[in-house]
């Protein structure tokens, strides 16, 4: 079985088809700024779960941010988990930076 993803930026979405199929098999929706990019939101169909889909999604979206020198928010817990199990992309999350008063 092979997944192709790719970036719909019109509707704020990186897709998933399975062995050249129309049919979007999965979907991780997101919000890009021009310094990052928070991954809000995936979903596999059913059908398709436990092949794989939700893993070229996560790792297709994950190095592109890395191409274009973006940051990744993982408000997502399928992002969130996922990043956690391949340290190889932990250094993309966002790290806030709180600021001390005086």
């Amino acid at each position: 079985m092979s997944v192709e993803v790719r970036d719909v930026p019109d509707a704020k979405r990186y897709e998933a088809r399975v062995d050249g199929e129309s049919t979007v098999a999965g979907v991780a929706q997101y919000i890009r700024t021009t310094e990052l990019v928070a991954f809000v939101h995936t979903e596999v169909s059913p059908e398709f779960e436990g092949r794989g889909v939700g893993s070229a999604l996560a790792r297709t979206a994950l190095d592109e941010a890395r191409a274009a020198n973006l940051r990744v928010l993982a408000t997502c817990p399928f992002f969130a988990t996922w990043i956690a199990r391949h340290p190889e992309y932990q250094d993309l999350l966002y790290q806030s930076r709180s600021r001390v008063s005086d």
